[in-house]
């Protein structure tokens, strides 16, 4: 198939599935971390995978509009990362570290080798993370609405975590995730993001904000790696912030998009899965190593 052609498969696929759910082509299998299970569906199979890592109190779901689609071609994988999802919810500190070896046990499960890993939101530090402790293992990195440096200083964040510990944390978790989803238009995405985001324990996403208090998680060490990142235009995303980014990231592409929201890739998942495959096939040589799916 062309290009071309996978490009209208994509843009069809991803307008026909509901966000939300898989196709029934996506093999749903567990493994064991740390004596927890683990949760992931699996699209095709090979030595080389598109590994899809959602951000903070979300799940696999949000990644609806991609894996079936982008799986007609590639070798896709989905995690409930620990404590989210299908995967078991211990009581634990929920590290980046412990993150990032759920992917890398996973990819051992799987029978992979090397991964171009997709971090959405705070699933920006659990990637680079992965990419810290398993460099050989990572082809490149695609950063979604994610940071490589904190929102603010330590004092803020810790005052933001306290927020989430509260007895009022429904209340509190509430308003922060109607605020991140009000430039949505459509009403039934913005309650399915919701929806999916309050089922998360709240043990589980104070813990998880809590491991990113950790300097060592920022520092400003080289990512030497292709990075695709896709932001959507907001304050944080300044022009200081593109040279920061730069300066870390040699071979880097960095878009802006206009009139969406954190939840670009549920928003506008036509735009994105094509911004993707486009990355991919610019990198074909590195994102697939030796051999092809």
């Amino acid at each position: 198939m062309s290009r071309i052609g996978f490009i209208a498969l994509l843009i069809a696929s991803a307008a026909a599935l509901p966000a939300g759910s898989f196709s029934e082509t996506g093999a749903s299998r567990t493994t064991q971390v740390d004596g927890g299970k683990v949760h992931y569906t699996e699209w095709g199979a090979g030595e080389n995978a598109l590994l899809f890592v959602h951000g903070w109190s979300c799940d696999e779901t949000f990644w609806a509009a991609q894996a079936p689609a982008l799986g007609a071609k590639f070798h896709v994988i989905t995690i409930d990362l620990p404590g989210h999802g299908q995967s078991d919810k211990p009581q634990v500190p929920y590290t980046m570290d412990l993150y990032a070896r759920a992917i890398d046990t996973i990819l051992a499960d799987a029978k992979v080798k090397a991964a171009t890993l997709v971090g959405h939101s705070n699933g920006t530090p659990v990637i680079r993370q992965f990419y810290r402790k398993f460099p050989e293992k990572t082809r490149a990195l695609v950063i979604v609405e994610g940071g490589l440096r904190p929102f603010g200083d330590k004092a803020m964040m810790e005052k933001f975590v306290a927020r989430l510990k509260a007895p009022n944390y429904e209340e509190n978790t509430g308003k922060l995730i109607d605020n991140m989803t009000s430039p949505i238009q459509n009403v039934a995405l913005r309650e399915r993001i919701k929806t999916a985001m309050m089922r998360t324990p709240q043990y589980v996403a104070a813990s998880e904000f809590d491991s990113t208090l950790d300097d060592a998680l920022w520092k400003p060490d080289k990512i030497n790696v292709p990075v695709l990142m896709i932001l959507a235009k907001q304050p944080a995303w300044s022009a200081e912030y593109e040279q920061f980014v730069r300066g870390i990231v040699p071979d880097l592409d960095y878009e802006v998009w206009e009139n969406v929201s954190h939840f670009l890739m549920m928003e506008q998942p036509e735009r994105f899965n094509a911004a993707l495959v486009a990355f991919l096939e610019k990198r074909k040589p590195v994102w697939q190593g030796d051999s092809e799916k």
